[in-house]
């Protein structure tokens, strides 16, 4: 006999669109497929707002956490389950949670470390029905506090080739007959752009023909990314393009796609890389050293630049040899970060804390 299907409440306190809220979206979508009912309490006027009505969900909106919270106590008794995607929800989440009997659900999607108030991090951690990390990276710190934690990555779906966004790309910022070395990721501290400002000096010091690409919205990092590239004289070799809706179909007009984080609990940019058999470079922070092992790209220690400029080198300079290293990488990352996978393991997660709030009431 078939279980019956589930009303699931997605929820997501981000205003813009990063990994986080695709991949709301894409569990979203996963669940939806497989006969679940599923709404998303998400932030007014953001970005996966818009997606998610865009592909005709039930969306409700609020301003802040309070907000949420309030709705939550007010409304969120008619579903099943809540999933809360972000973590600035969880607090309100929990005491709603509590209150309407509810269980709750919570993606960890981040490896910092947890800071002065541990203990009040862990109270709030415990009362969460089921915490789940998107990689053993960002499950150190819940387990490190005695929460049982379970690791279901996030997925990645294959992009779609768009040739001519390609070549309409090329053309507009007049990079055609160029190799490009690229990236995606906010200009934050800890993307640590800086570093690869500077492994990028190193590289075009080699490669007459090479341009560094990237791709990601202004943050805290802004004005120091923006001084080294004046400093070294990078201004017609590193382009800062800001945020690009679906990045990475762009992906394929790269050589070769580096990270240079000094946190990261997964790297899915990383991944849509690698599905297009793209080669990698990265540090090896938090998560993306499960994400690039294996012979699936090369890494280096967080801030280390002349070893991430050597590997960008290499890469450069042995197309071949990298690109039998993206081969391993595109097969594993089919393998192992498929969205069935991902979902079905969360309708699984959601099943176990509906048996265990039954059977504790």
């Amino acid at each position: 006999m078939a279980e019956p299907s589930l009303r699931i409440l997605q929820l997501n306190t981000e205003r813009g669109w990063r990994g986080g809220e695709r991949q709301t979206l894409l569990t979203a979508l996963g669940l939806r497929e497989r006969g679940h009912e599923v709404h998303l309490l998400l932030r007014k006027e953001g970005a996966l707002a818009k997606q998610a009505a865009a592909q005709g969900f039930v969306v409700y909106t609020a301003e802040d956490g309070l907000s949420f919270g309030w709705w939550l106590a007010r409304k969120g008794k008619q579903f099943d389950v809540w999933h809360a995607q972000t973590a600035s929800v969880v607090a309100w989440a929990v005491l709603a949670a509590v209150w309407r009997a509810r269980p709750l659900v919570f993606s960890r999607r981040t490896s910092f470390p947890v800071g002065a108030r541990a203990w009040l991090t862990g109270m709030k951690w415990r009362r969460v029905s089921q915490l789940v990390a998107i990689s053993e990276a960002a499950a150190q710190a819940p387990r490190a506090l005695g929460v049982a934690t379970r690791v279901i990555s996030s997925a990645v779906l294959p992009v779609a080739a768009q040739p001519q966004r390609v070549q309409d790309f090329l053309k507009q910022t007049r990079l055609e007959g160029r190799r490009l070395v690229g990236s995606a990721a906010a200009l934050s501290a800890e993307k640590d752009p800086v570093t690869l400002i500077h492994a990028a000096a190193k590289v075009c010091e080699q490669f007459a023909d090479v341009v560094f690409v990237h791709w990601g919205a202004d943050g805290a990092a802004s004005q120091q990314a923006r001084q080294a590239i004046a400093q070294l004289g990078l201004q017609n070799r590193y382009l800062l393009l800001g945020f690009e809706p679906d990045v990475e179909s762009l992906f394929a007009a790269l050589s070769v796609f580096v990270l240079s984080s000094r946190f990261e609990a997964l790297g899915s940019s990383v991944l849509d890389a690698m599905l297009q058999k793209i080669p990698v470079v990265s540090t090896d922070a938090g998560g993306l050293k499960e994400t690039v092992c294996e012979g699936r790209g090369l890494v280096c220690t967080p801030g280390d630049a002349t070893t991430m400029a050597a590997h960008i080198c290499s890469i450069l300079a042995q197309p071949e040899q990298a690109q039998a290293r993206a081969e391993v990488a595109y097969a594993a990352v089919r393998a192992d970060y498929a969205a069935d996978n991902m979902v079905e393991r969360y309708v699984e997660v959601y099943r176990a804390a509906l048996t265990e709030q039954r059977v504790s009431r």
